[in-house]
């Protein structure tokens, strides 16, 4: 699907606990200027009302009739049926609401919710890294070809979504991608979102930096501490990103062991990734030790960091070469170098979800 040359038109919600932010999508572009309303996350019918309020206001300045809604909010969910959970950040809706069933009612239009971190992935295996590092190894008269994407979010949370053949993995309980429940690889009895996550940078700034939490600096600070563009203590603001490189890198070496793909970050943290990238690759690419005291490969692909140029030659180059044909006078390119990649995104975290809402409900409708 090519959003870019779609004439139909889809309304969008980016629900937040603070705003919830409206517009609409057309040919892949943001039609509307987005409308911003309060959640009133602790009271739903008028939080309800605000949504419908949202939609409504959109509608009316879209330039074409919508033929859906389809939007990014929060889990735990019934995505498939609409029906929104017992949301941390939205005590109201606990007990479980039918949003999407009450949208399709009250507008008489198909209703499609998913989490952010599906419809982020889904928005750049369409449209984002996926279709870039394809292209590139075209370019490079390589005859490898992914079709797998893993994307995470590095931000108030650690979030993920996986995409296969372009078609989002949703699970049987819309729980699929859900790695901020992995293992923590330093701090075992917690999950890996205390390490890959804003308070994570903070807390380790703080603890390195001999600060309490509360007077740490938002990361963007601790990272030009880090660049050296802001004076304070470089060495505490270089090991919180290395530190958060490093888990991330453990959590993802995991899942990507099952998905085998591309690895797209984006999130808030994701323009930190100088300082994070380089660890969060090495972990990957850092071998077991067996009883034997030998190594054992951590996973059979090597991780490239994409966004290092030596390191993107090299994965764009491979090993390809010709074999022959047994019994024919044919040869035929061959690859051996199993691979996978990390990079960030190439839409902006915000773009590639719309892209993804968007592409999600035409395809959906199809």
């Amino acid at each position: 699907m090519d959003p870019a040359n779609d004439a139909r038109c889809v309304l969008t919600l980016d629900a937040g606990g603070t705003n919830l932010v409206f517009s609409a999508i057309q040919g892949g572009q943001e039609v509307v200027d987005p409308i911003t309303l309060p959640t009133y996350g602790d009271k739903l019918q008028a939080c309800l009302d605000n949504i419908v309020r949202g939609f409504a206001e959109a509608r009316a300045r879209a330039p074409e009739p919508p033929v859906a809604i389809s939007f990014a909010f929060p889990g735990p969910a019934d995505y498939p049926r609409g029906i929104i959970g017992d949301l941390p950040n939205l005590p109201a809706f606990r007990g479980g609401v039918a949003l999407g069933p009450m949208l399709t009612d009250c507008f008489q239009l198909p209703a499609f919710i998913n989490n952010d971190g599906d419809l982020f992935a889904l928005g750049e295996a369409i449209a984002g890294l996926l279709p870039e590092i394809n292209a590139r190894l075209a370019q490079a008269g390589s005859p490898k070809r992914f079709a797998n994407l893993l994307g995470v979010t590095f931000g108030t949370g650690f979030g993920g979504g996986i995409v296969h053949n372009g078609k989002l993995f949703l699970g049987d309980n819309s729980a699929g991608a859900e790695i901020w429940v992995a293992r923590h690889k330093i701090e075992r009895e917690t999950n890996v979102e205390e390490g890959v996550s804003i308070r994570a940078v903070r807390r380790v700034f703080a603890a390195k930096a001999g600060i309490a939490m509360g007077n740490a600096p938002e990361p963007r600070e601790i990272y030009q501490i880090g660049t050296g563009e802001v004076a304070g203590q470089r060495s505490a603001a270089i090991e919180a990103f290395r530190r958060l490189g490093e888990v991330a890198g453990d959590a993802l070496a995991n899942a990507v062991a099952l998905i085998d793909g591309l690895i797209v970050i984006g999130g808030g943290l994701s323009g930190a990734h100088p300082l994070f990238l380089p660890a969060l690759v090495q972990e990957m690419n850092t071998p077991f030790i067996n009883p034997q005291g030998g190594q054992t490969p951590r996973l059979e692909t090597k991780t490239f960091n994409l966004e290092d140029p030596a390191d993107l030659r090299r994965f764009l180059r491979g090993e390809t070469r010709e074999i022959a044909v047994p019994g024919t006078s044919r040869k035929v390119s061959y690859d051996p170098l199993q691979r996978i990649g990390v990079g960030v995104s190439r839409l902006g975290t915000s773009r590639a979800i719309s892209i993804g809402a968007y592409s999600f409900a035409l395809a959906s409708l199809e």
